[in-house]
């Protein structure tokens, strides 16, 4: 018996429906990152600047190993929209709520050595060691918040309610930005004020979406009557979600360990190429999580084409998504290289840190365009759910990243570690635009 389709049109306002409130919303994250270095880069010091950088890539590397629970939630939940599924699309959230509670509560009993573990793989020196253990302390209280988030966003953003996935980013990163400059300038607590300012970001976040969710299904007694335990224990369902799981994590990890090893590199060279470094790197970051937003608009779409059997929305998906994709790519990149050096003096006082930070702003600058394809077809593997693909290419996209960086490296210095990762993003693109192709015959068998 042949699988039923359900047909629908995906018109340029139905990825900007999706795409426009998540971009929004992803951009608050960096933003608050950005604001972050600035409250603490314009007290002056150069090692607190640098402990924060650690601690924030350290803390994003161990949560980026259950970013899983937002990427694998929200295709699950779009391929239950698409086949007009919705008590499944609730079990799966249901699902990630308990492995997010489980997992959270693990990761802050073992705070500290996770603390010491990132401290030594990032090589943190004696000089910043101090602000990056004050700041990863504080920091792991949000974790079990953190991951409730992740299945939040996961099942709004699967459910293209992307306005209710914005106004909870914008909680966290909006209440991170106040708190953390109130903690810092008006108490005086210098990095420990930015970790808690986060901390209390997530909190707010978290407890609204919870409360969304409970008021969408009417109160808890009928989602409890749609999630019996035979159900959300179901081990078909939990070896589907493991296995996704799984894989994602290893995707996770090999694209964190790319930046891991890149900070780690400019943190072997001294305080000031790690700050200036930093900056560019946050740069970056607010240029990808605008491109995110048609990562996550191809993600939904995708992901409801399949659930619904129906293969030219699929397409017309993708294409639409590369295409705004590349031009919003263009626009940034022509941002950055007029207004870079602005906003770096912004972002600090120190000479010595600016300098650096010039010195390889236009080489970085292009990983707006080069990211484009890396981003894009992220989200349509993520909403197709191919997560073997997505594992194995992003470590083959990480090996690559790698070799280029240790031919560059001694070659170029510094800008080929920047070439490097322009490389990185550039290999994910094409492996996964060949993956989809090969794959299509069996996402729409029949």
């Amino acid at each position: 018996m042949s699988k039923p389709s359900y047909p629908f049109t995906v018109r340029h306002r139905d990825v900007w429906r999706i795409a426009l409130p998540a971009t929004f919303a992803f951009i608050t994250e960096p933003l608050a990152g950005l604001v972050d270095l600035t409250v603490i880069g314009r007290l002056g010091d150069a090692t607190l600047l640098g402990g924060l950088v650690l601690g924030t890539l350290a803390f994003n590397f161990i949560f980026s190993m259950v970013f899983f629970l937002r990427l694998g939630t929200a295709g699950l939940v779009a391929q239950s929209v698409g086949a007009r599924d919705a008590d499944e699309g609730l079990i799966h959230f249901g699902r990630a709520i308990l492995i997010a509670l489980v997992i959270g509560l693990a990761l802050l009993i073992l705070t500290m050595p996770l603390i010491w573990l990132s401290a030594w793989l990032l090589g943190a020196g004696p000089s910043v060691m101090v602000a990056f253990e004050t700041y990863m302390q504080v920091r792991m209280w949000s974790a079990p918040l953190v991951l409730i988030n992740f299945a939040l966003l996961g099942w709004f953003y699967g459910r293209a309610e992307a306005t209710t996935g914005m106004a909870l980013q914008f909680l966290v990163s909006g209440g991170n930005i106040v708190f953390s400059i109130l903690f810092v300038y008006g108490f005086g607590w210098g990095v420990a004020g930015v970790a808690f300012g986060t901390v209390l970001g997530e909190l707010m976040a978290a407890a609204t979406g919870l409360f969304l969710v409970v008021r969408h299904f009417g109160g808890i007694h009928p989602i409890l009557k749609t999630l019996p335990r035979d159900r959300l224990l179901e081990l078909r369902g939990l070896k589907r979600l493991f296995a996704l799981s799984r894989d994602l994590m290893i995707r996770s990890a090999a694209l964190m360990g790319a930046f891991a090893f890149f900070t780690a590199q400019t943190a072997r060279e001294s305080a000031v190429v790690l700050a200036a470094n930093a900056i560019i790197l946050n740069f970056q970051m607010v240029t990808a999580f605008f491109l995110d937003g048609q990562a996550q608009a191809a993600e939904q779409l995708c992901g409801k084409a399949v659930g619904a059997n129906y293969r030219p929305a699929f397409d017309r998906a993708i294409k639409l998504s590369m295409g705004w994709g590349f031009l919003i790519g263009l626009g940034l990149f022509l941002i950055l290289i007029s207004f870079g050096p602005l906003f770096i003096n912004l972002m600090t006082t120190a000479p010595d840190v600016r300098q650096v930070a010039y010195d390889h702003l236009f080489i970085a600058s292009f990983m707006a365009l080069t990211g484009v394809g890396a981003f894009v077809m992220d989200g349509v593997m993520q909403g197709a759910t191919l997560n073997t693909i997505i594992r194995n290419g992003m470590v083959a996209a990480f090996l690559i990243f790698l070799a280029a960086a240790n031919i560059l490296y001694p070659l170029y210095g510094l800008n080929g570690l920047w070439l490097a990762m322009n490389i990185f993003f550039i290999a994910r693109g094409v492996i996964f635009w060949f993956a989809v192709k090969w794959k299509m015959p069996t996402l729409f068998g029949g």
